[in-house]
Formats: structure tokens, C-alpha cells, sequence
């Protein structure tokens, strides 16, 4: 697919960094699966690795994280 945000380069399977916040705490997952584009390196990430990742990132905060770092295991 063409990106959305450059409209130059093309998105390729990777990986990448999401960063998320709810309320004070910040929920850093590494190793996302995502199509990023080749040119800008904006990521698209599927509904159903989103719907994993908003569930995680609010069980931190209802866990009382201010920060937490996560590998992305499916």
C-alpha cells in the first residue's frame, strides 16, 4: 500500500516501536509487527495486534505503571 502520510514510499512487513499513554502511565511495546513504509518509516499496525496492545497498555495502568517496556509477543 502506498502511505498515507508521505505519499511517496510503499509499506513493507517490519516492525516497530508503539508508544502509548493512559492517563500517567506510558506503555512502550518493541518489536510490533506492522507494515512500515520505506520511505518515511510511518507504521500501520492490523485491528487485531491494536486490540491486544490497547488491552495490555490498560492493564498496566490499572496496574499502576508510570512506565513500562514491553517486547510484543503475540
Amino acid at each position: 500500500m502506498t502511505c498515507l502520510i508521505c505519499k511517496q514510499g510503499e509499506t513493507k512487513p517490519g516492525h516497530a516501536t508503539v508508544t502509548m499513554q493512559r492517563g500517567q502511565c506510558t506503555v512502550i511495546f518493541k518489536g510490533v509487527p506492522a507494515d512500515v513504509c520505506e520511505n518515511c518509516c510511518e507504521y500501520y499496525v492490523s485491528e487485531r495486534v491494536t486490540e491486544e496492545l490497547l488491552r495490555r497498555a490498560d492493564a498496566a495502568a490499572r496496574n499502576g505503571a508510570e512506565i513500562e517496556i514491553l517486547a510484543y509477543a503475540a
